[in-house]
C-alpha cells in the first residue's frame, strides 16, 4: 500500500511537473506592461528531480544511461546522481529522497559486481566525494563506510612518476595522470579530514593540491588543463580543456582555504573560476560539451562555483558576478534548452532535443538545484 500511495504522488508530481509553468508579471520594469515570466526556482528544482526519476530511474536500483531506455549502468554518473539526491534532500528534507539516496547506494554496489572498488581512481573519487555528502546529509553511516572504504584504495593510486600525482586508472602501464584524479582527491581528503580529524587527511590535501597546481595549472590564467601524458611524450596537454577541470580546481582551494584560513588558495579558486566564466562560455552561457562524460562537465564546475559563493567568504560583489552568471544560465536552460512536457535537458543549453543522456540531465538538474539554493540565500530573484 505504501508503494502504490508514493506512485500516487510521483504520478501527480510528474503531471505537475511536465506542466509547470511559471507565472508572469506585468511589472514594473524595464519595459512596463510587458509580460515578464517569474521563476519559481525550487518548483523548478523539483520538477527537474521528479525528471530524474521519472525518465531514468530503473527499477534495479540505479539510473539507466539516457532517457529512450538504454539501461546500461555506469559507475561515475550514478556518484553525481547521488549529489543531485542529496542536493534535493537537502533542500526539501523529503524522505522519498532519502529512501532513493539508499537505494541507489545499494543499487551502485550491485551493478558494479557487488563492490563499491572500481578500476577508475577518477570514478572512485566521484563516489567518495557523493558518499561523503550524503552522509552529511542524512547521518547515515553506510556512506561513510563506502566513503572511507573508497578513499583507502584511491591512495594506493599515487606514485612519483611525473614528480607526483594520482594516476587516472590502474592499467599496469600508468601512463597518464589527471586534473579529474588529483582535484576531486584533494577535496576528499580535506572533507575527509573534516570527518576524521586525522592529521594524514590535511597532509594528502595539501600534498595533492601542490602538485595539482604546480604540474596542470596555468600560473597567470588559472586555466587548468587535463593532464600529462595524453600522448605518451610526458608533456602537458594544454589544449584538452573542460569545464569540469575548472570546477574540482576551484572546490579544492575552496576547500583549503576553509581547513587552513590561507587566502593562497581562496585567490586560486577565484582566479580560475573568472577566467572560466570568459573561456568557456558563448554570450555568457556554458558552451556544449557534448553528451556522454562531457554531459557532465558543465555541472561539476556549477557545483564547484556555487561552494564558492558558498563557503568561499569572497566579497558581496564576487558572490553577486557568479550567482548572476549561474542564474543566467538557469534562466537560458529551462526557458531554451528543457524539452517539455518531458522536462528534459539537452547539452546545448540554448536548444531543446527531445532525448537527453543522465548525464546531460544532471547537469541540468544541478544548475536548477544552485538556482533554488540562490534564491533562498536571496542572491538571485
Amino acid at each position: 500500500m505504501k508503494c502504490i500511495r508514493y506512485c500516487l504522488v510521483l504520478v501527480t508530481l510528474l503531471s505537475s511537473a511536465a506542466c509547470l509553468k511559471e507565472p508572469v508579471d506585468d511589472g514594473p520594469g524595464p519595459n512596463p506592461g510587458k509580460a515578464r515570466y517569474v521563476f519559481d526556482w525550487s518548483k523548478i528544482a523539483d520538477s527537474s528531480q521528479v525528471s530524474l526519476v521519472s525518465n531514468f530511474w530503473n527499477q534495479a536500483g540505479y539510473f539507466n544511461q539516457n532517457s529512450a531506455g538504454n539501461a546500461t549502468f555506469h559507475y561515475w554518473p550514478s556518484a553525481h546522481a547521488l549529489d543531485v539526491l542529496t542536493d534535493g534532500y537537502v533542500r526539501t528534507n523529503d524522505a522519498a529522497l532519502k529512501t532513493r539516496m539508499g537505494a541507489l547506494l545499494e543499487g551502485v554496489k550491485t551493478k558494479n559486481g557487488n563492490s563499491y572498488i572500481n578500476f577508475f581512481y577518477d570514478d572512485m573519487e566521484w563516489m567518495t566525494l557523493a558518499c561523503l555528502r550524503a552522509f552529511e546529509a542524512t547521518g547515515d553511516t553506510r556512506y561513510k563506510e563506502a566513503a572511507q572504504l573508497i578513499w583507502n584504495d584511491i591512495k594506493g593510486g599515487w606514485d612519483d612518476v611525473w614528480g607526483g600525482g594520482f594516476h587516472w586508472n590502474k592499467d599496469k602501464s600508468r601512463n597518464y595522470k589527471n586534473t579529474p584524479a588529483n582535484a576531486p582527491a584533494c577535496i576528499i581528503a580535506c572533507r575527509m579530514y573534516g570527518v576524521t580529524r586525522n592529521p594524514d587527511d590535511l597532509a594528502w590535501a595539501r600534498k595533492i593540491y601542490q602538485w595539482q597546481k604546480a604540474t596542470l595549472v596555468d600560473p597567470a590564467s588559472g586555466m587548468v588543463w587535463d593532464g600529462i601524458n595524453q600522448d605518451g611524450s610526458g608533456t602537458v596537454n594544454k589544449t584538452w580543456l573542460f569545464t569540469y577541470n575548472q570546477g574540482v580546481f576551484i572546490g579544492a582551494g575552496v576547500e583549503l582555504y576553509k581547513l587552513t584560513g590561507e587566502q593562497s588558495y581562496l585567490n586560486d579558486a577565484l582566479r580560475t573560476a573568472g577566467n572560466a566564466l570568459g573561456s568557456f562560455t558563448q554570450n555568457n552561457i556554458l558552451k556544449d560539451e557534448g553528451g556522454g562524460d562531457g554531459g557532465l562537465f558543465k555541472g561539476v564546475l556549477v557545483r564547484y562555483l556555487m561552494l564558492l559563493i558558498t563557503d568561499g567568504s569572497i566579497n558581496s560583489s564576487d558572490a553577486a558576478r557568479f550567482a548572476g552568471f549561474l542564474q543566467q544560465n538557469a534562466e537560458t536552460l529551462w526557458l531554451k534548452g528543457t524539452f517539455r512536457p518531458q522536462l528534459l535537458f539537452n547539452s546545448n543549453w540554448q536548444t531543446t532535443n527531445a532525448a537527453s543522456d543522465l548525464t546531460t540531465q544532471l547537469s541540468g538538474a544541478m544548475l536548477m538545484e544552485a538556482a533554488a539554493r540562490l534564491k533562498a540565500m536571496g542572491l538571485i530573484k
